[in-house]
């Protein structure tokens, strides 16, 4: 059995980035060298290409789940992790790449069209390339950076330039294999063809593609029989041509309502009105299609249509059908402005623009919502306090505390960056110059006891009973006089 898949969902998980390296280059007679912690690597992206030799998404339906490489860590000696290995995804030409709500994300056609859909994490610096002068030997490094892991739907729309639609058993497959070098599956049962078949036809110096879209029958646009799995294959046809059977035996059948139905089912589907369109009466090989043919003719060229005689047994009127398709689609081809390459348009951020933004909740918090704070936090060593005030004052730096207190935040509010909360407590981290102490150690973070020694106990004790000089008895009287003492002296 034939199996197509035209529409997946990929997992995809773009690589890691590599740690930094914490070290510390150490010698004989030179123990503290200074730090020589390398940089980890960037994790390897995934990228989507459009390969001519791909047809189908049948591969990614027995694996939706694709993972680039992760980044390699830093070491000492400033040796540098290695950046993992980009994947690239090989998928047909018509490619719609969307998220799961519905969103498109591109439209991949052309040879060699790419997208990056997800990119890898960046790598964490190591300790040697976040010294300077004040910190001349860190005592922590960066964390790498996670990469971007997201859902995608990928959903094919074959590229082709004729459309042929019509009730199953209408003969498009045999029209489509002797048109062209297709050779589809051709039988004499309702719903033969499966999947959506191309093929390329040549008329003199014109070349085009058909398509043979699987059969359609009434309800189709809302997911009855086939069509609503393959309508999508004819949203890029230029030219529709309805392809009739002349003689067909069910009942209530003839050339004029079949078309109506197909009509109303694209007209349901829409998106397909302005396409020209073509009606090949075929099976006039039979006699009584002959005569069908003959009596149905006047009303659909009454209507408008280009209507042609034509047998796929005898290839009787294939001439004239082929060059007519051939007219329409050199019309539409003229008709359609030439595709320019994508110019890279460059826009510089504004005088304005902080990097960032506060959002006040509801429940009192505060959200800091922007690139770089989010990734500082992604890649920040909590468990090191020198990290943790590193972080504090890229953020001062930047703007963020000062941009809290317009917001009306006040010490002790929480703060959310990313996926981290914090107690904001802005005297800790104002942006001010200091000495850093020892390694992976901040004194700004260190907690203030809150419990008095024993030594400043017994000074206080000490302070409550000594009495201050203006508090003791006088020794003489109101007037400044001596008293004299009990001897009369």
């Amino acid at each position: 059995m034939t199996t197509f898949v035209d529409r997946v969902v990929l997992h995809l998980q773009a690589g890691d980035g590599g740690h930094g390296c914490v070290s510390v280059h150490r010698e004989k007679f030179k123990p503290f060298g200074g730090p020589d912690g390398g940089n980890g690597g960037h994790g390897g992206s995934v990228s989507l290409v459009v390969d001519p030799q791909v047809h189908t998404l049948l591969d990614f339906h027995f694996r939706p789940h694709v993972k680039a490489e992760n980044g390699k860590g830093g070491a000492g000696s400033n040796r540098d992790g290695g950046n993992g290995r980009d994947l690239v995804i090989k998928v047909p030409n018509g490619t719609v790449v969307q998220t799961t709500d519905g969103t498109v994300l591109a439209d991949l056609v052309g040879v060699g069209t790419t997208i990056e859909v997800a990119r890898g994490g960046r790598g964490g610096r190591g300790n040697a390339s976040l010294a300077n002068a004040r910190r001349k030997a860190p005592g922590f490094a960066e964390l790498g950076e996670p990469g971007d892991r997201l859902d995608v739907v990928l959903e094919l729309k074959s590229v082709a330039d004729v459309g042929l639609v019509g009730f199953p058993s209408a003969g498009k497959s045999s029209l489509i294999s002797v048109l062209s070098a297709a050779k589809p599956k051709i039988a004499d049962y309702p719903f033969t063809t499966l999947v959506p078949n191309l093929g390329v036809v040549r008329v003199d110096n014109h070349t085009f593609t058909v398509a043979d879209v699987p059969g359609l029958i009434p309800g189709a646009a809302t997911g009855k029989g086939l069509g609503l799995e393959f309508l999508r294959h004819i949203e890029r046809c230029a030219v529709l041509v309805h392809v009739i059977d002349t003689a067909t035996l069910e009942p209530g059948r003839d050339p004029v309502a079949d078309i109506d139905a197909i009509e109303a089912e694209l007209a349901e589907y829409g998106g397909l009105g302005d396409r020209p369109r073509l009606v090949a009466l075929n099976k006039i090989d039979v006699p009584d299609g002959r005569d069908l043919a003959d009596i149905v003719r006047p009303d659909l060229d009454a209507r408008g249509l280009q209507v042609f005689e034509v047998s796929a047994a005898t290839r009787e009127g294939l001439k004239e059908l082929t060059y007519a398709m051939a007219e329409l689609v050199e019309q539409f081809r003229a008709a359609t402005p030439v595709e320019e390459p994508t110019r890279i348009v460059i826009r510089p951020r504004a005088v304005d623009d902080a990097g960032f933004t506060i959002e006040a909740q509801a429940d009192g918090s505060f959200t800091v919502r922007g690139d770089r704070p989010e990734r500082w936090v992604r890649q920040t060593m909590f468990d090191n306090d020198e990290a943790v005030g590193y972080l504090a004052d890229r953020l001062a730096r930047l703007g963020v505390e000062d941009q809290l207190k317009k917001a009306g935040a006040e010490p002790g509010d929480l703060v959310r960056i990313g996926d981290r909360e914090f107690d904001w407590q802005p005297t800790l981290y104002a942006g001010e110059e200091f000495v850093p102490g020892n390694r992976g150690t901040d004194r700004r973070l260190e907690e203030q006891p809150t419990r008095q020694s024993a030594a400043e106990r017994l000074a206080a004790r000490k302070a409550r009973r000594q009495r201050p000089a203006d508090e003791a008895e006088p020794t003489g009287d109101p007037d400044g006089e001596p008293t004299p003492d009990d001897d009369g002296e």
